[in-house]
């Protein structure tokens, strides 16, 4: 997406706020933002939860791509310009329902708690940051986005992991490599900020920052 995180009047431009990955926006390129959004998503979410719902400690194999499936019906509508007065919600509804997954997919296979913990916490960080740098006017670098693998790809790596019988390793690696491409992230961000040294101000009236000559 190569278009501006703002729109003009100042407002956010939505698009930027869905974290989508290669196979969601592959799917939104292919309708040619024709679909509006809402819909999809909200089925999507909604077959999605069904489905978590019922407990996925339950699902084994290939079922567990269920959900992440469901929730692609959302990658229709990524291109389109989300300028529709609900459009708003849809953003919510991907957030929502990756968490949920993210959760009930670990603890109902017997993943350590603070391994999902931590989990949870680098990608509500990933999407913090992404809110922040779009409400500035500022574009998350393209590279990160990619490489944060969006949404579905975050969800498909877990599925495929839990469908090869090594759902705690996926947790761990996926953990791992999102904590530090989180960091090297803001640390290259902060290096190439210039820094502006601005001057203390000098109190001809004396005190401790009075002039001495």
């Amino acid at each position: 997406m190569d278009a501006s995180p703002s729109l003009p009047g100042g407002s956010v431009d939505l698009r930027f706020l869905r974290d989508d990955g290669h196979l969601s926006r592959g799917m939104g390129r292919l309708a040619a933002g024709g679909l509006p959004p809402l819909l999809p998503a909200l089925a999507g979410a909604l077959v999605a939860g069904v489905l978590i719902a019922t407990g996925l400690n339950h699902l084994a194999g290939i079922t567990l791509f269920a959900p992440v499936a469901a929730l692609l019906l959302a990658g229709v509508a990524s291109g389109h310009p989300h300028d529709g007065r609900f459009d708003r919600l849809v953003p919510p509804l991907l957030r929502a329902t990756e968490y949920l997954y993210l959760l009930a997919l670990g603890y109902g296979s017997g993943v350590g708690g603070p391994l999902v913990f931590v989990l949870l916490t680098a990608v509500v960080l990933h999407h913090a940051d992404i809110v922040h740098r779009t409400r500035s006017g500022l574009r998350p670098p393209g590279w990160a986005m990619r490489a944060m693998l969006g949404w579905d790809g975050r969800m498909l790596v877990l599925a495929a992991g839990g469908a090869l019988g090594w759902l705690p390793f996926a947790y761990g690696v996926l953990t791992g490599y999102l904590a530090v491409l989180l960091v090297w992230e803001a640390a290259t961000s902060w290096l190439a900020t210039p820094i502006a040294e601005a001057e203390a101000p000098r109190k001809e009236s004396g005190g401790v920052d009075a002039s001495t000559t």
